[in-house]
């Protein structure tokens, strides 16, 4: 593998993601990367990146280049390969995240205007817990025993809704391309433009991506869980309920502490 990406055998492992990323010479590598999805994906976002990188009005913003192998593979046994980009350090900042998320998906809506089919090839676990949250699937038996998955059923079911419902006042906007794994996956490079890296792609709409950014911030990155304020009624309390599902059914092993502190949080917003 290490060959065929032209890389030198010393590693280095990187913090992040799903865990398991190393750098390689001048490339990161990641593990668990479906091959036909990335054969889509990869060589969008590096068209996408080369433009960023040329053209000098976006120099506020850009996005990792995915590098193929030797043999023009972009997935060798599992693994892709992406630029490093030396100098830059994870951005904590969630109002930036949310911006870099803001144009990554401007530009994914002209660059991907049509769902693409290998995303209903994917069977990994986030994939099966999209489904689930959406409606596009009934709920996975086991997942009914989960008392925090039957509250967020019920949240929905006191706003007269149900997981399959996508209109009226479920509706969260347009399906299109989206990250839906942004928070940790945005770096600052030394001049302070923002670095999106590590695309988890979804067909969903801009609004759920961003309550799931939202939602991993305040969980697992720091934020405060004043950001959740925006979160707690009408539509967007939809997009954090669907958001909270998609967590929950793909948490493996489950953490059920801090879902039921964002819970009882947006909660709070209804009930007051």
């Amino acid at each position: 593998m290490l060959d065929l990406f032209a890389v030198p055998d010393l590693l280095t492992s990187l913090p992040g993601g799903q865990g398991g990323s190393v750098l390689a010479g001048d490339l990161v590598l990641s593990p668990g990367r479906d091959a036909a999805v990335q054969r889509w994906l990869s060589p969008v976002l590096a068209r996408f990146a080369y433009e960023l990188d040329m053209s000098p009005s976006r120099r506020g913003f850009r996005v990792a280049m995915p590098v193929p192998a030797r043999d023009g593979e972009w997935v060798v046994d599992g693994w892709a390969a992406s630029r490093y980009e030396s100098g830059t350090t994870a951005c904590h900042d969630l109002d930036v995240i949310l911006a870099a998320g803001r144009l990554l998906h401007a530009r994914f809506a002209s660059l991907v205007p049509h769902r693409p089919d290998v995303l209903d090839t994917r069977t990994d676990r986030w994939a099966r817990a999209e489904r689930q949250a959406f409606g596009d699937v009934p709920l996975a038996a086991d997942a009914l025993d989960i008392p925090l998955v039957e509250r967020v059923v019920a949240e929905l079911a006191e706003a007269g809704l149900t997981l399959a419902d996508r209109e009226g006042p479920a509706d969260l906007g347009r399906d299109q391309l989206v990250h839906a794994d942004l928070a940790g996956n945005v770096l600052l490079d030394a001049a302070g433009a923002a670095v999106v890296i590590d695309v988890a792609p979804s067909w969903r709409p801009q609004r759920w991506a961003e309550a799931v950014c939202v939602l991993d911030a305040v969980m697992w990155h720091g934020a405060p869980p004043a950001a959740l304020a925006d979160w707690r009624l009408g539509v967007d309390r939809v997009a954090m309920l669907r958001a909270l599902l998609f967590r929950l059914l793909s948490d493996i092993p489950l953490r059920p502490r801090p879902y039921e502190t964002v819970l009882d949080t947006i909660s709070r917003g209804v009930r007051a």
